[in-house]
């Protein structure tokens, strides 16, 4: 039925709205879709799309097109970012306002060639607090995801005159966790998982950064969690400079994902679960959304 929906796009009216569809909307929401083409033209199955809130940062929708480069998803009110990636082509980007009881057109996003882009010069890039999210999903044990994001965290990359020498650093302050759910969150610093006030924060150090072709890195590290540390790797995707925001300053951003397994960690989730404490999975998808900004004399701090 949704590609039913997306099929009829021609007769849809021009305030969006479309009549008689056979999908019904929840009480509330809205509905967003977009068709992903490639540099031909052509559809562009099993595109990454993923839908952003832009107001919390977190992540409402993501999923891939189908073999006709469509996807859909049904969203509450809001401003939203919608970014479309495919592997060797340029991310690309749009903005999008849902309304209660509207089905918008499909946007139509064309992913153009991967342009060889422009490394970040050598020196320090401070992590922009408000332009940077650390987000995480988790499975709840027999329900749905649990979506959060750390609020409170520092960090930046220093950048070697050979990228392969660079080095990141994070630490994040783990009582900064918020899933949007006050019970759930004061749960989550306690000893039965973050146990904050033994292990106040969460440090990730690289050590290598390893080219992977296009614009695709993996940063390999140590990440330091609730008392214990690891070796992870972050599939990273850079995203390139520009000149742009409060004083003009130059930037650099970043996309970078793993998956953590709690039991790395301690976190022993089996043992909660035999107790009776319903929790969350054995694995937790991490994401960073990176903007750092070129430390100068002259680069002004970013607001809290």
């Amino acid at each position: 039925m949704a590609l039913g929906l997306l099929r009829r796009r021609r007769s849809r009216t021009a305030s969006g709205a479309a009549p008689g569809l056979p999908v019904p909307l929840p009480a509330g929401a809205g509905a967003y879709g977009c068709e992903v083409v490639d540099p031909m033209g052509q559809p562009m199955g099993g595109a990454e799309v993923t839908v952003t809130a832009l107001d919390s940062h977190r992540v409402l929708a993501r999923g891939t097109t189908d073999p006709y480069g469509l996807f859909m998803a049904t969203l509450p009110p809001g401003s939203y970012s919608v970014m479309a990636a495919a592997e060797g082509l340029t991310p690309a980007r749009k903005n999008v306002d849902i309304a209660a009881g509207v089905v918008l057109s499909p946007a139509r996003i064309a992913l153009l060639p991967a342009r060889q882009l422009e490394l970040p010069a050598p020196g320090t890039w401070l992590f922009d607090p408000p332009h940077t999210a650390i987000r995480f999903i988790a499975k709840h044990v027999g329900m749905a995801h649990v979506h959060g994001r750390f609020t409170r965290f520092d960090g930046g990359i220093r950048v070697a005159p050979d990228m392969a020498d660079s080095q990141v650093s994070v630490r994040i302050d783990a009582s900064s966790i918020t899933t949007g759910n006050r019970t759930r969150d004061n749960h989550l610093r306690s000893a039965d998982f973050l146990d904050v006030k033994r292990y106040p924060y969460i440090d990730f150090v690289s050590n290598r950064f390893v080219y992977r072709g296009g614009s695709k890195w993996t940063l390999h590290g140590t990440l330091t969690m609730h008392g214990t540390s690891r070796s992870v790797g972050l599939d990273t995707t850079y995203l390139g400079t520009v000149n742009g925001g409060y004083e003009q300053e130059l930037r650099c951003a970043a996309l970078a994902k793993a998956e953590l397994h709690r039991e790395d960690f301690t976190l022993n989730w089996r043992s909660m679960l035999a107790r009776g404490i319903a929790v969350v999975g054995p694995t937790v998808q991490l994401e960073l959304d990176v903007q750092a900004m070129y430390r100068t004399p002259e680069t002004p701090t970013p607001p809290e």
